[in-house]
């Protein structure tokens, strides 16, 4: 399944399940787990992806996101940047070595566009664990669970990895159990 594939599977549904984005804060006690008996620590980098939106509501909720933000990252330092992919689906990349802040910023974008009506364009979001073999956590939003995804080159994926990622944090995070919902995204930005 490609990137194009499974930007399709993440889109299958409309409605986000009701409140899905409070358990996005249950990385970060998943976080300690994968430090203590996994070696991993969270990237200083996190992101929010969501499918491209033409209209008024889009314009409003990104010059708000912005402007929460750059309001907020005068207190906790977190940067961000926009990013749009080749499939045009646009990605806010935070940075902060803080990974609560980390978290925190990607539940106010989710709040922000849900409150603006834009919530059903958000695909995932999604942390970044590791150096040199990355070991990411994609939270999709329309199910409301987080999956581990583990790439390795030739757009090949460690599936016992993820396998022993599920094994570990099931009881910490609300991971998806049907595997064929643990969509591959390649290419992420972070």
């Amino acid at each position: 399944m490609g990137f194009r594939d499974a930007i399709h599977s993440l889109l299958g549904t409309t409605a986000l399940p009701k409140a899905s984005l409070e358990t996005l804060f249950a990385i970060s006690s998943a976080s300690i787990t994968m430090q203590v008996e996994l070696d991993l620590v969270p990237s200083p980098s996190a992101g929010i992806c969501f499918k491209p939106i033409e209209s008024s509501h889009y314009d409003s909720a990104t010059r708000e996101i912005e402007e929460l933000l750059t309001y907020s990252s005068q207190e906790t330092g977190t940067t961000f940047r926009l990013v749009t992919d080749e499939f045009r689906f646009t990605w806010i990349i935070l940075s902060d070595p803080d990974f609560e802040d980390l978290i925190t910023g990607i539940h106010l974008i989710s709040q922000t566009l849900i409150e603006k009506g834009v919530g059903t364009y958000l695909l995932c979001a999604v942390f970044r664990f590791g150096n040199e073999t990355p070991v990411y956590w994609i939270y999709h939003f329309k199910l409301g669970r987080f999956y581990p995804f583990v790439p390795v080159s030739g757009k090949m994926r460690d599936n016992a990895a993820e396998f022993r990622m599920q094994a570990l944090l099931g009881r910490e995070l609300p991971v998806e159990k049907d595997i064929e919902k643990w969509y591959p995204l390649w290419g992420i930005p972070l």
